[in-house]
């Protein structure tokens, strides 16, 4: 478990530090990052991570993602608290790290609602249950990995951000939200960034369980290498 509880940390690190780095690097040059060039990190970093931890954790590096894996029974409830704090804490040390190196820009790549709290809530549960389908349904598992999955998840991941970005933030990650917010201060409509990635991610599962149904009932056909 110590091994696995050190990939996620290292993992959600590395998605916050380059993702929200993304966030705060823009905002230092006058924006050479672009909005695109920000959708595209988020992205990239959840690819990578999945191809270099998918076997050792899972490359969850989501406490949303971690709890979808839960509610559809493909993770044990010994581990989803230690996943979530493992999570949690490379959240935090990637945004002190930038705060250290950056100052309070940008309120170091924190998400916020451009328009009413309730349009941003629906957008994130909506996203992350997007999300969370994709990733049942291509992972082994609780395993994010293999090659389908580290693009087709990352792939969505940028997807997402790239479209909703502007309006919501695009979190669909608890953990994304909450180190910003609090080492920059700024909190204000933290708890929608708490909440609907939840409820997004169990949302998905029911539907994942449905489209999983209809599929074995209509078809003969042999399951997919990943979903052996």
């Amino acid at each position: 478990m110590l091994r696995k509880c050190a990939a996620e940390f290292f993992g959600t690190f590395a998605l916050v530090f380059a993702g929200t780095g993304a966030i705060v690097i823009n905002a230092i040059s006058a924006g050479a990052v672009s909005h695109v060039g920000i959708g595209l990190t988020f992205g990239l970093v959840v690819m990578a991570m999945i191809y270099a931890l998918g076997e050792v954790s899972g490359a969850h590096l989501n406490p949303a993602v971690t709890l979808g894996f839960f509610l559809a029974r493909r993770f044990p409830a010994s581990a989803l608290l230690p996943y979530i704090l493992s999570q949690s804490a490379g959240a935090f040390l990637a945004s002190l790290i930038l705060r250290l190196l950056f100052g309070n820009v940008a309120h170091l790549g924190a998400t916020l609602p451009a328009g009413p709290a309730a349009q941003s809530f629906l957008l994130e549960s909506i996203l992350t249950a997007m999300l969370m389908f994709v990733i049942l349904s291509v992972a082994t598992g609780s395993q994010e990995q293999g090659l389908m999955a580290g693009i087709a998840i990352g792939a969505t991941v940028g997807l997402e951000a790239l479209f909703a970005g502007p309006i919501c933030g695009a979190s669909m990650n608890p953990a994304r939200s909450l180190a910003p917010a609090l080492i920059s201060g700024h909190t204000a409509s933290l708890w929608l960034y708490l909440t609907a990635p939840f409820l997004g991610a169990a949302v998905a599962v029911p539907c994942w369980l449905l489209s999983r149904a209809a599929s074995s009932g209509s078809s003969v056909n042999s399951p997919s290498p990943l979903q052996k």
